[in-house]
């Protein structure tokens, strides 16, 4: 069970991996070595979540989401593919609960009197050096 947030956990069989070879340098072992890991949850699919926190990561994380609504995510930062998958599934578990948090409300605030005052002040004052510069007459 991977938990996500207190309330929810999703099961380890929901999710897969896919391996594959890694980018960038690394020379023979990077071409050798499937140690690249994608890890691959279907949220549409998905029987641990319910239609509101579906719908929130589906919204929030959109572009990680193909249109068969799998959500990808993967790594290939360490050379061993344990090391990738652990990344992976930390990865995953921070941006669902990222996706899962529900926004606060804003609450409106008014500008003080003594700000709106304070203000006015400081535009007299530049107003006032501003006037000082110009020509004597």
């Amino acid at each position: 069970m991977l938990r996500i947030t207190p309330s929810i956990s999703i099961q380890k069989r929901e999710i897969q991996f896919v391996y594959g070879t890694s980018s960038g340098p690394g020379g023979q072992h990077v071409n050798k070595v499937a140690t690249k890991a994608t890890l691959r949850f279907s949220v549409v699919d998905s029987p641990s979540l319910n239609s509101v926190q579906r719908t929130r990561i589906l919204k929030k994380l959109s572009t990680r989401i193909n249109k068969d609504g799998v959500l990808r995510v993967s790594s290939s930062k360490y050379r061993s593919q344990r090391a990738n998958r652990e990344a992976a599934i930390n990865r995953f578990c921070t941006l669902l609960f990222v996706a899962l948090k529900t926004p606060k409300k804003r609450k409106k605030t008014t500008v003080s009197r003594a700000q709106k005052r304070k203000r006015l002040e400081n535009k007299k004052k530049r107003g006032e050096t501003k006037r000082l510069r110009g020509k004597v007459q």
